[in-house]
């Protein structure tokens, strides 16, 4: 059969657990105490030993034979019994009628007949359903599906199988029902509740009767083929119970009450034909009559009726038989009868079979891994759980198990090891003998009320032991008086466990009576029995609380007074269990008693007994909280006793004796009419010998009158008030501390004591012993709360905190201070102490102070932008409050952004500080900072800001580093963009200095270029130079450069003309006058830089050195100031230059004695062959100046390298760099100075000019040259102690030359151009002189021999002119080649060194000779100094072959050898390139033998 499945089970709750230290698990009582307020809540709660708790097991495994309960499962559950119970009646009514009971299937699920009769009954019946049609509205109460016509099905069943039922429960008279069945219906076997059980009551109880009447019918037995056996259909799927085969017979006989589980009960069934047979057989048979008819006739038509033997003709039934029934058939009276049997109590029946430790385990084991397919140990807890009640909950699935359960530890030993037990205990574990936690021990300590009970009750002072299988189960129940049980698991699979609080058990009772009335109906104390149990969530469902627990080894449930528990084993176990009382239960034990008197349960001790027996005891040694206990409960029993003596007096009992009801035994004293176990007063009558009555129950004992009732005693009343005295005294201490602490500490605030009371009073519980109850545990627990209160309130005032550390004992660097609300609590705490301390109003005080901080701390920090002032104000008023204030880490955090706003907001206003770097800083600051919307604002336009400053900042930086550079116009329109940037910005800045540097040059060149006058160099110079510091294109800037480098090159050029190689002389000191006469190369460069410097520090206006001439020229406004500033140079060099020829020549002249002469460029005497300076007439030695470039030449001036300061080159040189100086138009010294040369030299030709052409001079000056007599010039050669020297080179005297000539002949010599007119003038002058024509007086004969040969050759030729009429000395020149060849000859000998090449000499042509027509020219002297007359001569070329070019242009040429002579380039065949860039040496020159030829 299959049936609908039921919802799946719900866990509930789990309990609390417990596991306690090894103090406190040391104290069981003290423990289970201090966790009842907890536990209790549950009903039930499951402890933990402390780790290392495993006592030995010590129950002999060998010796233990028991014989286990069975238990069918479905049967167990309330709701399924009383369905089952049902289907029994309903499949017994129809077996008496000769049918078989086959549920029906609706929409393939088996029909639920006990709901249906329910839902049609609670509907008014069948004729009500019926007549308003509410099958339909059944249907859907039964879980339907609507519209499938349900209904119709469902009254079809109804009205043939129940139907007749109910009509028969009513006594109607009804036709003989008859029951058909569908092929696809399910056959139902009877479950025969009743004749299964075992359990043997007492007989003055109705289980007693039941139990006797069945033991009446034990003859009746009844035999079943094995065929029959094996035919029946067995419902159960799965068997727990171990069930041996029935031994092949054709016939076994089965007891009623023993069950076998392979067979079912039934009756034995005899077929109609065997009855018939029987009776023709029998020799009595004419003595069956038709009990309807009274006839006997047609016996093959007579029936007999199986119960009671009657007779009926099958047509004479209602309605008439057709067929002779099958199986039993019952007559209407034995039906009747039968079916009106009152039910009988369920209770287990004992297994057919006993069963050692192993032999149940393997079976257990067995069992539950075949059901689940697995190894037991891999079975889920929550499985097994679910399965169990889809099990109770089902009627199709009948399965079996057994359970090993109230098997007595007296008998066969306790799993705990005991004292003189049978088990050696071990020396390390003798410590279990006497633990309190030893179930053996438990019940008879001290501190339990069993303690005070002599008799040994098994279960309750005995442990039981407790044998498990998977699924076997412990019904509902509570413990017997209502008193704790502790169950501890040895070992083995779990035990789940459900327990309700005892507050709730009159709600479980309810729910169960009301969900199951018919069990209750005939049992009323069912729930006593342990045989019942109902599904938790059911019970939930309905408002009961239920807990859960799951038991493993090792580990003890408790249950609590009036608890109600039940639960069920996970698998094979071991458990054992015990009942214990203490102090606290003896309120719940009396109304327990008064509960069981109600329900006419025994009782299996006395109540008032154990009081009594307990008050006798009340001496200094019982516990003051137990004499504290003992005299309540007392109070309470002797107020209700002498109420009840009273009654009874006044009901007229008048007879008294005094009964030793503790020497009897408890079945002998219990109350005839509620069972309970009389002790104090009993009432018995001479008419009922061994029966008596409480005095609850005085008018139930018998009809006779109370005169003859006689009141059994066990103390007067005059007894019982001083035993309840004595314990009085010993409580009364105890019970005064107790009134004493509850005051104190349910004090009002205004009458709290101080903390020494407490004190006190814990000092005389100690004093006087008084137990360890909650409220001593209280008091101490506030004395120490006050006690640490006033230390710790000490400690905050006066600032000295014990460190304290959070976070799990992590230590902090700083004392964590308390919290406000740990402040708040703790002040809550001590306004909340049951005593008041000193210190409670300091701190309070320093509440109020904290939560001002707090609230003046919220209102600052609800502004936007609170003042860094107030929040530092806030900070250091912190400072006085000792306690962990939240708020101070935000006020810190408000106060660095406060004071970085602050300082953003300062760096702000002055933008000129407010740089890259600052901002950086500031961003990096804020970002430290914690976010808040004022701070991310700023950071916000921070960021902004610095991103922008750093955009602009490369910006300027690329366009000032930009190639090409920009223009002026893009930089001023970037620095537009940048003026609006509030920032410090350097590259800006620069790039607007750089802006207004452009500008500033650009106006200075425009002026410049506007301004008319001709710039200065050093002005351009330093104007270019600062261009190109500036990085903006500047337009006029690569005019002004190329300008520039147009002024180097001219000056570059114009030292490749000038200066000669290796000069140590500038430029302009060479075409500058010298302002001090006589100073050489020699001078270093360092002193002439200090002699400048010297200069600079002297007066502008004076010219002592070439700085203050360069100055000058430089600060000139024109070139005419830098004229009159060289002419006053000019001046000063004559002066000077005068002044120190006539020095030298004086110097010479007159020295007396020449050793102490010093002279030449190494200051030493004069000795040997001297050179003498035309310019400076200085003498040298020729060693000093051999090799510079001033070797002297015949017929030519030499000058000492001092004066020698360029290269002298011709004036057509010079000339086109002044052209080219104007057309740069850049003044400069250099160019000032060239054109103050030029005109220094044009001034100078004239005045020889003029010189020239007046003619006289030079005759003076032969006429005083003539006159003189030198000193030293006659005579070249001078002997002055023992050291003589001579000039080896001629030179002008001084001697008779008019100043006028002497100073044209020394400015001459000091143009730096080479002029025709200086050699022609020295000529002219040399040739003047005396000394000139005295050959002999010569030191040299040769020189004069060759000269006199040379100029008788020359007779017939004149030297060359130019056309202006200036002799060009031909035949001097070569007399002076020869004179300097023959000097080189008589030289060699000294000195060993060849001559070096001339440079090549400037070529002049006819055209500038006619420029220079108009000068000054010294053709007459000169002609009257040569030996012919004629221009012509003049005009001659030295070439044999001369072709006499014509025309307005005829180049010349002179030869670079040793003649010196000059030729027309034509005739020579030399162009004028070559002339220029090549040196020409005549063929005289180059062969010498031609010449002779």
């Amino acid at each position: 059969m299959t049936q609908l499945r039921t919802n799946e089970f719900i866990a509930p709750p789990e309990c609390p657990v417990f596991e306690p230290s090894w103090e406190e698990f040391a104290d069981p009582f003290a423990y289970i105490n201090k966790i009842r307020p907890i536990a209790e809540k549950t009903g039930i709660c499951k402890v933990r030993p402390p780790k290392g708790w495993q006592p030995p097991f010590a129950c002999d495994v060998d010796s233990l034979h028991f014989t286990p309960r069975i238990q069918r499962l479905n049967e167990l559950e309330a709701q399924t019994r009383v369905k089952l119970n049902f289907l029994d009646q309903i499949a017994k009514f129809w077996e008496l009628q000769g049918c078989t009971l086959k549920i029906p299937h609706v929409e393939r699920k088996i029909l639920d007949l006990y709901q249906l009769n329910k839902l049609v009954n609670d509907e008014g019946g069948f004729d009500a359903v019926c007549r308003e049609r509410r099958w339909s509205k059944i249907a859907l109460k039964m879980g339907f599906a609507p519209g499938k016509a349900i209904g119709s099905h469902l009254r079809s069943h109804y009205e043939r199988i129940l139907y007749p039922y109910n009509l028969f429960q009513t006594g109607a008279n009804l036709l003989k029902p008859t029951l058909t069945n569908d092929t696809k219906d399910t056959d139902y076997i009877p479950h025969d509740l009743p004749q299964r059980q075992s359990v043997q009551p007492l007989e003055t109880c109705s289980i007693a009767r039941r139990a006797k009447r069945m033991r009446a019918e034990e003859g009746c037995m009844k035999t079943v083929t094995e065929e029959d056996c094996e035919n029946r259909p067995n419902l159960r799927r799965r068997m727990g119970s171990y069930v041996a085969k029935p031994e092949p017979q054709a016939v076994k006989v089965l007891p009623v009450q023993v069950k076998q589980e392979a067979t079912e009960h039934e009756e034995p069934i005899t077929s109609d034909k065997e009855n018939m047979l029987t009776k023709k057989n029998d020799p009595t048979v004419d003595q069956y009559m038709c009990l309807v008819c009274g006839s006997g006739s047609e016996e093959d038509r007579l029936l007999l009726c199986d119960g009671c033997d009657d007779s009926y003709h099958t047509f004479c039934l209602i309605p008439p038989l057709h067929d002779v029934p099958k199986g039993d058939w019952r007559c209407p009276k034995c039906l009747a009868q039968e079916c009106c049997k009152p039910q009988v109590a369920f209770g287990f029946e004992q297994a057919g079979r006993d069963y050692s430790l192993r032999t149940f385990g393997d079976m257990a084991d067995s069992f539950k891994s075949d059901y689940f397919n697995m190894p037991v140990h891999m079975v889920p807890t929550e499985l097994v759980e679910k399965e169990f009640w889809r099990l109770v909950s089902t009627i199709e699935e009948d399965v079996t198990v057994e359970y090993g359960a109230d098997i007595a530890s007296k008998e066969f030993g306790s799993g705990f090891p005991i004292r003189g037990g049978r088990f050696q205990v071990s020396p390390e574990d003798e410590d279990y003998l006497s633990s309190g936690w030893n179930l053996n021990n438990m019940p008879v300590m001290d501190s339990s009320v069993l303690t005070h009970i002599t008799a040994d009750i098994c279960g309750m002072k005995l442990p039981w032991l407790y044998v498990g299988m998977c699924f076997s189960s412990f019904c509902w129940h509570i413990e017997d008086h209502w008193s704790y049980s502790i169950n501890y698991l040895h070992w083995g699979e779990p035990k789940t466990w459900y327990g309700v609080p005892g507050y709730a058990a009159e709600k479980l009772e309810w729910v169960m009576r009301k969900l199951a009335p018919e069990l209750f109906e005939s049992q009323p104390d069912l729930l006593h029995q342990l045989v019942t149990i109902m599904n938790p969530n059911t019970l939930m469902n309905h408002g009961v609380p239920i807990y859960r627990t799951n038991q493993c080894s090792g580990e003890f449930v408790i249950t609590f007074p009036r608890a109600y528990h039940s639960g069920f084993n996970q698998g094979f176990n071991f458990a054992e269990a015990v009942n214990f009382c203490t102090m606290d239960w003896m309120p719940m034990g009396r109304m327990c008693v008064d509960h069981y008197r109600q329900l006419n349960r025994y009782c299996v001790f006395s109540h008032d007994e154990m009081v009594c027996k307990m008050a006798s005891k009340a001496d200094t040694t019982m516990d003051v909280a137990l004499a504290s206990a003992v005299q309540r409960d007392m109070t309470v029993m002797l107020q209700e006793e002498d109420k009840l003596r009273d009654k009874v007096s006044k009901m007229g009992v008048q007879r008294s004796q005094q009964a030793e009801y503790d020497l009897l035994p408890d079945e002998e004293r219990q109350c005839s009419k509620c069972r309970t176990t009389c002790y104090l007063s009993a009432l018995t009558c001479p008419c009922s010998p061994g029966q008596l009555v409480c005095l609850h129950h005085a008018h139930d004992l018998c009809s006779c009158t109370s005169s003859e009732l006689t009141l059994n005693y066990r103390f007067t009343m005059a007894e019982l008030y001083p035993m309840m005295e004595a314990v009085t005294l010993r409580a009364e201490s105890y019970t005064y501390w107790v009134s004493h602490v509850s005051d104190i500490l349910e004090a009002k605030q205004d009458k709290k004591s101080g903390l020494e009371e407490l004190r006190s009073l814990v000092v005389e519980a100690e004093v006087k012993r008084f137990p360890q109850s909650d409220l001593l545990r209280q008091l101490r627990t506030v004395t120490l709360d006050a006690e640490k209160c006033a230390v710790v309130a000490q400690q905050l005032l006066i600032g000295k905190r014990q460190t304290r550390y959070r976070s799990g004992g992590r230590k902090s660097q700083s004392q964590n201070l308390l919290t406000v609300e740990e402040l708040r609590s703790f002040v809550r705490q001590l306004h909340n102490l049951p005593c008041s301390i000193r210190q409670a109003p300091l701190l309070k005080d320093l509440l109020t102070r904290v939560d001002d901080f707090q609230q003046s701390s919220e209102q600052l920090l609800s502004d936007e932008a609170p003042s860094p002032v107030a929040l530092q104000g806030l900070l250091d008023l912190s400072l006085g409050l000792d306690v962990e204030l939240p708020q101070l880490a935000l006020l810190r955090e408000r106060l660095e952004q406060a004071r970085w706003l602050d300082g953003v907001k300062g760096a702000s206003v002055r933008p000129h500080s407010l740089c890259l770097d600052t901002m950086r800083r500031l961003i990096d600051q804020g970002v430290g900072l914690a976010p808040h919307s004022s701070v991310e604002r700023a950071m916000a336009r921070l960021q902004e800001l610095l991103t922008m400053s750093e955009h602009w900042e490369e910006r300027a930086l690329r366009l000032m580093e930009a190639r090409p550079r920009h223009c002026v116009e893009t930089l001023v329109e970037a620095l537009q963009e940048v003026a609006s940037i509030p920032a410090y910005l350097p590259n800006c800045l620069l790039l607007k200095d750089t802006v207004d540097q452009a500008k500033d040059w650009l106006q200075e060149a425009e002026t410049l270029q506007l301004g008319g006058r001709i710039p200065v160099l050093d002005t351009l110079t330093d104007l270019v130079s600062r261009a190109k510091a500036i990085p903006v294109w500047l337009d006029p800037l690569a005019r002004l450069d190329s300008l520039v480098f147009d002024v180097q090159a001219w000056k570059e050029s114009a030292a490749k003309t000038f200066l000669m190689k290796n000069s140590a002389y500038s430029l302009l000191e060479v075409l500058c006058p010298r302002c001090e006469a006589g100073t050489g190369p020699q001078q270093s460069k360092y002193k002439r830089a200090k002699d400048a410097a010297q200069c600079s520090e002297r007066n502008s206006a004076r010219l002592d050195c070439l700085s203050d001439v360069e100055r000058a020229l430089s600060e000139s406004k024109d070139s005419a100031s830098a004229m009159a500033t060289l002419a006053e140079v000019r001046q000063k060099e004559m002066e000077s230059l005068l002044a120190l020829r006539a020095s030298n020549e004086s110097k010479l002249l007159l020295a007396g004695d020449c050793g102490a002469l010093r002279v030449c460029v190494c200051h030493k005497a004069p000795s040997g062959a001297m050179l003498q300076c035309e310019l400076c007439r200085d003498a040298f030695h020729r060693s000093c100046v051999l090799g510079s470039n001033q070797d002297p030449l015949p017929n030519q001036a030499w000058v000492c390298p001092r004066c020698q300061l360029s290269e002298k080159p011709p004036l057509d040189r010079v000339l086109p760099l002044l052209a080219s100086l104007q057309r740069i138009r850049v003044r400069l010294p250099e160019g000032d100075a060239l054109r103050f040369l030029i005109e220094r030299t044009v001034r100078w030709q004239h005045r020889v000019q003029q010189a020239s052409a007046e003619g006289v001079a030079v005759t003076t000056s032969h006429q005083r040259w003539a006159s003189s007599s030198p000193t030293w010039a006659p005579s070249p050669t001078q002997e002055t102690n023992s050291m003589s020297f001579y000039t080896e080179h001629q030179c002008i005297p001084l001697q008779g030359l008019s100043p006028e000539l002497e100073e044209l002949m020394v400015e001459g010599f000091l143009l730096q151009v080479t002029l025709p007119e200086t050699q022609q003038l020295y000529r002219s002058l040399i040739k003047l002189d005396p000394r000139h024509h005295h050959h002999t007086d010569s030191p040299f004969p040769q020189h004069s021999a060759e000269q006199d040969q040379h100029q008788q050759n020359s007779q017939g030729g004149s030297p060359p002119h130019n056309q202006n009429g200036v002799a060009c000395p031909k035949k001097e020149a070569v007399n002076g080649k020869r004179t300097k060849r023959h000097m080189e000859e008589e030289g060699s000998k000294r000195k060993d060194k060849a001559k070096k090449p001339r440079k090549k000499k400037p070529k002049l042509n006819k055209e500038r000779s006619q420029e220079a027509k108009g000068t000054s020219s010294l053709t007459a002297t000169h002609s009257d100094l040569s030996l012919s007359d004629s221009d012509e001569d003049f005009t001659l070329c030295a070439a044999p072959w001369c072709r006499e070019p014509e025309g307005k242009q005829v180049n010349w040429v002179q030869c670079d050898g040793s003649c010196q002579q000059w030729f027309h380039q034509v005739c020579v065949g030399v162009s004028a390139e070559q002339a220029e860039k090549e040196d020409y040496i005549c063929i005289s020159c180059t062969q010498p033998d031609h010449t002779r030829e």
